[in-house]
């Protein structure tokens, strides 16, 4: 690959780019689908309304950074997005233990790597905000708003996994939490 020199005011690489923020809206149509079968999961849980709010608000993530993809004349990638509905349809085929009903453990892993995709998304979001101090394009407000956002999901999801782990196979999830400040 040659490196060809961006023009000044705009991110180099802006190839790279089109593929990395295409990979994230993909990534949050993906989150998308999964929350949305966890609120039918925890339909009258203590776990619902923070989902629906997660829900909510990974409905405007993918907007956001569609919105940011078109503001820097990337063109916006659906055959990825389709990839990801399939893969997260896919993944409810796991073996957890149960053939024809829903195994506890669903709700766990569901959790861990919702934990994890948030941290994921979250690093997104910071190299987003990185390339927004080269090209004005990029709205830097928006973006540490992602990254607050962010922050309080992944607590939510890492509050909420402990509980769930503790329900599953027992034990008490304020132990680690209790490690985590001792850090």
């Amino acid at each position: 690959m040659t490196e060809t020199p961006a023009p000044s005011g705009t991110v180099a690489h802006p190839e790279l780019l089109a593929i990395y923020v295409n990979d994230h809206i993909a990534s949050a149509a993906g989150g998308i689908e999964l929350v949305t079968r966890m609120i039918g999961a925890h339909k009258g849980s203590s776990y619902e309304a923070g989902l629906r709010q997660l829900l909510d608000e990974l409905r405007q993530e993918k907007t956001d950074l569609t919105a940011t993809a078109r503001s820097l004349g990337l063109p916006v990638r659906q055959y990825k997005q389709v990839a990801v509905w399939i893969a997260e349809k896919a993944s409810r085929l796991k073996l957890n233990g149960h053939v024809l009903s829903r195994s506890p453990l669903s709700s766990l892993v569901e959790f861990e790597f919702l934990a994890s995709a948030v941290r994921g998304k979250r690093s997104g979001f910071e190299t987003l905000r990185i390339a927004a101090e080269v090209d004005p394009r990029i709205d830097k407000v928006l973006l540490d708003s992602l990254i607050d956002q962010a922050n309080r999901q992944f607590e939510w999801a890492t509050d909420v996994r402990r509980e769930v782990a503790a329900q599953v196979f027992g034990g008490d999830p304020a132990a680690v939490a209790d490690a985590d400040t001792d850090a």
